[in-house]
């Protein structure tokens, strides 16, 4: 199988230059789903579950142009073109400075707060194979009392880096870095620090833009209707018992095979081991050499080591119904008892978590009306380990969905542009269990799933019973498409409520935001408070 393997590749690289894909997009969830009249369409075969995108693909890049040079309104520089922007005969260069600052008021905290930081981002090309980006931002915020509260808990700022509190006021820093070589049409090299979304969702319940960005190394392949991803990854687990003195550190192997089977239907194929650099006695391991196979499922390889590490697979799928409505879904699977899963006996050993969704382009034929509607449940202890250095976290949050395990959510979102209006709205239902009283109930990815509150009998939202309903709408008018530069006017309700407390928050938010980085506002408790 290896000498199969890598004699496609030594084929791979010796073919013939034809259209090098390799310009790079961000990825949020609120720019791309600009993109669903094409993605979505039941003309083409885009590979919409792996992201970020290659914006230069001949599929999307006629609709990705027309956003970054066709909105309308303003002219001139500021309005149209990076800050710097250099275009040689065989290179390109752009630089901008990233604006990103508002002002809200919690009207249920009965205080202000406010978020301020400044950007800066570089990128550009040599070639038509070579692309890089580099993204910095410093970050200051007063943050309203839910966030607070989830940041002084876990000491990160959601999906950023480390929060560090002074007085009032947590800062931090957030840097990105990409470097992308493309020989040919069929191989993508790229390596960096940054995150790797895979799904056709809102969510996604195997690998998200959530947590970090984290060190990289990724070879994507593409053979006609079948896209294929090796990723080995580094990753820091700050809330981890320390050794040595020092934060923990542990490493990932992740692949992903896409496969559209036709304009209409696709299948994807997904695995992963989590292990780390060193054990609970402070042994160094280092790199497991072993996974440098890229074939897809290494379950068999992780057994022969003797199963020390973690291990999870998952599928996806998607079907077009027609232009208007795409249906997906993904089923991951982290542990299986045979003998359990299948009675209802409520096993903790069965961990597994599951996804539908429907979504699509202009509603009621609304040119540039977006929706999605979704639903994500996990069971309880999914994505915990045998010791919490092997769970499925990068940098104390999860590498999956954001509220980590023992839950079942309903999202609905709704988006609209019109020129350089945008607006946006969310409605979001979760229900879930909370860790309680010392035990492990099984939201918690940090404690053992070996020791659980009990072996069966275990259900979705026990523990501390909490509800959530959580509503935000924007209205956003572009200043500059090429960084995002826009400035926005939003609201927020927020209600969690269980036997122990009754959080609310009401809040309005008026600023000038510039990046495509996603700053998630929607996540549920990360524990009692």
């Amino acid at each position: 199988m290896k000498k199969i393997f890598t004699s496609i590749l030594l084929v791979i690289l010796t073919v013939g230059i034809v259209k090098a894909q390799s310009v790079y997009q961000p990825y949020s969830y609120q720019f791309y789903q600009k993109l669903d009249e094409d993605v979505y369409s039941t003309k083409t075969r885009v590979h919409s579950s792996l992201k970020p995108f290659f914006v230069d693909d001949s599929l999307i890049q006629h609709h990705y142009d027309s956003l970054m040079n066709g909105v309308g309104g303003f002219k001139g520089k500021f309005f149209t073109d990076h800050q710097i922007d250099v275009k040689g005969s065989n290179s390109t260069f752009y630089a901008d400075l990233l604006p990103d600052f508002n002002i809200s008021r919690d009207f249920s905290g009965k205080k202000n707060t406010s978020f301020g930081s400044l950007g800066l981002q570089f990128g550009g090309t040599v070639g038509k194979q070579f692309s890089y980006y580099v993204a910095g931002y410093e970050n200051r915020a007063q943050l309203p009392e839910y966030l607070a509260t989830y940041t002084n808990q876990t000491g990160i700022a959601r999906g950023q880096a480390y929060a560090g509190l002074y007085g009032t006021e947590y800062r931090w820093s957030y840097i990105t870095a990409v470097a992308s070589y493309t020989p040919n049409k069929y191989l993508n090299i790229s390596a960096g620090r940054d995150k790797t979304f895979i799904g056709d969702g809102y969510r996604s319940e195997l690998l998200s833009d959530y947590s970090s960005p984290y060190p990289f190394f990724k070879v994507t392949a593409t053979l006609g209707s079948v896209r294929y991803m090796a990723m080995w990854a580094y990753m820091d687990d700050p809330l981890t018992a320390r050794v040595d003195n020092s934060d923990r550190k542990k490493f990932g192997v992740f692949h992903y095979l896409d496969w559209n089977v036709s304009n209409r239907l696709s299948f994807g194929f997904f695995d992963s081991i989590i292990w780390p650099e060193k054990d609970d006695a402070g042994h160094y391991r280092g790199f497991e050499y072993t996974y440098l196979n890229p074939l897809i499922f290494l379950r068999p390889l992780e057994a022969s080591n003797g199963s020390p590490d973690n291990a999870l697979i998952g599928f996806t799928g998607k079907y077009k119904i027609s232009d208007g409505v795409t249906a997906y879904g993904q089923f991951m699977l982290d542990e299986f008892e045979s003998s359990s899963f299948f009675s209802n006996k409520g096993s903790s050993r069965n961990k597994y978590g599951f996804q539908l969704g429907l979504r699509g382009p202009n509603l009621f034929g609304v040119k540039g009306l977006n929706y999605l509607l979704e639903t994500n449940n996990v069971k309880p202890y999914t994505y915990s380990e045998r010791g919490s250095i092997e769970n499925y976290a990068n940098n104390g949050e999860p590498l999956a969905h954001p509220w980590g395990a023992n839950f079942r959510e309903a999202v609905a979102l709704l988006n609209y542009s019109y020129k350089r209006f945008d607006f946006s709205g969310e409605v979001d239902y979760g229900h879930y269990g909370l860790d309680i009283n010392g035990q492990n109930f099984g939201k918690d990815l940090y404690q053992l799933y070996i020791d659980p509150s009990r072996q069966y009998g275990n259900y979705t939202g026990q523990g501390l019973t909490t509800n959530m309903v959580f509503l935000e709408g924007k209205v956003a008018y572009l200043l500059n498409p090429k960084y995002n530069l826009r400035i926005e006017l939003g609201g927020l309700y927020r209600t969690e409520k269980n036997a122990q407390f009754n959080d609310k928050t009401a809040m309005l938010s008026f600023g000038i935001r510039s990046s495509f980085r996603s700053m998630y506002n929607d996540i549920a408790s990360y524990k009692v408070h």
